[in-house]
Parts: structure tokens; sequence; C-alpha cells
């Protein structure tokens, strides 16, 4: 990181990592279920929110160093990629729209039988991995803007992008006898989603501008 923070671009890096993976980690899923439950019941919350955090952090650094990896100096391959996560981002953006006009709320259920380090790691895991929504989230959305980075700035990009995720699980996990009756409002979640939908699409339009700038004959 002492590299990137050398570079004169690398804080604009560091932000657009941050914006890029904030609006994508703030959903209702049951990976964030999971954590504020652990944070309600004060178990293995360390644990939890450290794992969380670094399988963001190494999910999204496979896919910026793969996809740069795969296409390099291809920009019409790493463009195309750009334009699905586009199409991703506004899709994403719709859906929270369509969330920010119902009335919804985290249901929570704090009681039951304590878990042991070893299933709470595993329910993290099994959370974090095995939704699809994760790769397509972490490795094609981040990792399409990440690749358009110079390859000096990704290392601030991914930073930037990991900070996001550690904040976010970071509030679930210890702040969760705050927020829990906060977020058991349906207005506060219309609230954010309408937050999230807007960050979306300003993402996307973002995006699609790097891309017609690298490619002026698109913008014709």
């Amino acid at each position: 990181m002492r590299d990137a923070q050398a570079h004169p671009d690398a804080y604009p890096a560091f932000l657009a990592g941050r914006s890029i993976a904030a609006p994508l980690i703030v959903a209702i899923d049951a990976q964030n279920v999971f954590v504020l439950r652990q944070g309600l019941r004060r178990e293995h919350v360390g644990a939890v929110v450290f794992t969380c955090a670094v399988i963001d952090a190494a999910l999204m650094t496979v896919g910026v160093s793969g996809l740069a990896a795969a296409f390099g100096s291809k920009r019409l391959a790493l463009n195309a990629v750009a334009l699905a996560g586009v199409v991703l981002l506004v899709a994403y953006g719709a859906a929270a729209a369509r969330r920010a006009l119902k009335d919804q709320s985290m249901n929570i259920n704090a009681s039951g039988q304590a878990m042991t380090l070893q299933s709470a790691l595993l329910q993290t895991l099994e959370l974090s991995l095995l939704s699809p929504h994760v790769y397509l989230d972490t490795v094609l959305l981040a990792g399409a803007v990440g690749a358009q980075q110079a390859a000096a700035l990704r290392p601030a990009f991914l930073v930037g992008a990991a900070s996001a995720s550690v904040r976010w699980f970071t509030a679930l996990g210890f702040g969760a006898r705050w927020l829990t009756p906060l977020f058991a409002r349906p207005r506060a979640w219309r609230w954010l989603d309408a937050f999230v939908a807007m960050a979306m699409w300003a993402l996307a339009a973002v995006l699609l501008k790097g891309v017609l700038q690298a490619t002026p004959t698109l913008a014709l």
C-alpha cells in the first residue's frame, strides 16, 4: 500500500474502490442477517466479522487481478466485461428501487442453542461462498471496475473496497444491539434501499462513461 499511496491518483482510486463496494454489500441477505444475529447473541462476533471481510477482500482481489491478467491490454474484452457490470448495476439498482417501495425488515431470531466457533465459521463460509450474487458482486462488478484502474492504482482500489466491507460488517456485528431497532423499522430499510438504488445507478453511469471514453467509437 505504500507504493499505492505515493501515486498522486491513489486516493481517488481508494475512493472508487470504497464507492463500488459499499452499495453492493449493503443489502438484506442471509449473510448480513447472520452477522447481525451473532452480534445480538454476542457469539464469536470478531471471528465472523473477520471471516466475512477476508472473503470479500480475497474475492475482490481475485476479480481485479484475474480480469486484468486475463484481458490485459485487450481493451475491447475488458470493456465488454465493464458493460456487463453496467447492466448488472442497473438491474441491482432497479431491484433496490422496488424494495424501497415495499415495507420490509430483517427477521432476526436471536434465540436458540449457542453455536460453537467451528459451527459459526462453517455457517459464515456457507452463506458467503454458496451465493452466486457474492461472485457477481465481488469478482465481476468490483473486478470490472478495478481492472480498469492502472496497475499502480489497483492496490489502492482494493484497499478502498476492502475497507468498505470491513466497516459494514464491523458495524453490523459489534453495533447489532444499536442497529437492530433501527433496521426493524420498514421505513429505515426503504430509505437505505433508495440510497443503494441511486448509488448503483450512479456507479453504472460512471462505469459506462469510462467505457465510452476508452472506446470513442461506442459513443457515436
